[in-house]
């Protein structure tokens, strides 16, 4: 594996990962992932197709159970948490998003204080406060008597995120979060996912697929190949070309850009 990052053993991390396996029937989907993710920071998960991104954020989420090792969140595994109290800390946006479409977006947004009153609870004033700070947060307050499924992709998925605002989790897992929108909604999502980083202190998770996206908008990025690690590191130290080959299996090289902190990679 190649590990650029050298990181202080005593940093804070959000999750921390050891010698995790995931096996379905006879096959293998993760072998000994062993990742820390620093907290405060947004950290990308990257890779092929099929490389166990998904599967890794799913098991961060308790989403799915691993087959044998550990995950800690905030130095507690994560099986010890109760349901209401992991949903306070941890939010988490799958790829599939079909629920929802006949709410409007202060309804949905709504939906992410569920883990704070519970089904009969009463909806507060402090309730109310959070979901008006996300629609705020996410510039989605001229639009939140509109109906989910009337909106463009890129409303849509900030409609999403605005919902995790609400639920007040101090980390948020986002996988594939600009799945089949346009750069410019793209440039759009993940700058409020850096924001909301980097400006209120969450630590965040998000599995993409365009790796210039990543370096562009994480601090860190693991990479995946065939369900291990391969790399880990900052954003210039993963944008090499013989880093890029190792992690997709094939020529890759880059190129410096004047207004990019780091270089743009394509395909030879």
């Amino acid at each position: 594996m190649i590990n650029a990052a050298a990181e202080q053993d005593d940093a804070p991390v959000t999750f921390d990962v050891a010698n995790l396996e995931l096996s379905i029937g006879e096959t293998s989907i993760l072998s000994n992932v062993n990742l820390k993710f620093p907290a405060g920071e947004v950290v990308g998960l990257v890779g092929h197709n099929g490389s166990g991104k998904s599967s890794l954020l799913k098991i961060l989420a308790r989403q799915v159970s691993p087959s044998s090792g550990t995950v800690l969140f905030e130095n507690q595994e994560v099986q010890q948490f109760g349901d209401r109290d992991f949903a306070r800390a941890v939010a988490y946006l799958p790829q599939d998003l079909g629920s929802g479409a006949d709410m409007t977006i202060r309804e949905l947004v709504a939906c992410g204080r569920y883990p704070w009153h519970g089904a009969l609870g009463r909806f507060t004033s402090s309730d109310e406060d959070f979901v008006n700070a996300a629609l705020r947060t996410t510039h989605l307050e001229a639009f939140a008597e509109r109906i989910v499924g009337t909106l463009s992709g890129g409303e849509r998925q900030r409609a999403w995120i605005a919902m995790l605002i609400a639920q007040d989790a101090r980390c948020l897992l986002l996988d594939e979060p600009t799945a089949a929108l346009d750069v410019a909604h793209q440039l759009d999502v993940l700058s409020l996912v850096r924001r909301l980083a980097h400006e209120s202190g969450r630590s965040v998770v998000v599995v993409l697929h365009d790796i210039n996206m990543a370096a562009r908008y994480c601090d860190r990025i693991h990479a995946l190949r065939g369900g291990r690690v391969v790399a880990t590191g900052r954003p210039t130290e993963i944008l090499l070309p013989a880093t890029l080959k190792t992690i997709y299996g094939i020529e890759m090289n880059v190129v410096s850009a004047a207004d990019l902190s780091h270089p743009l990679a394509y395909a030879c």
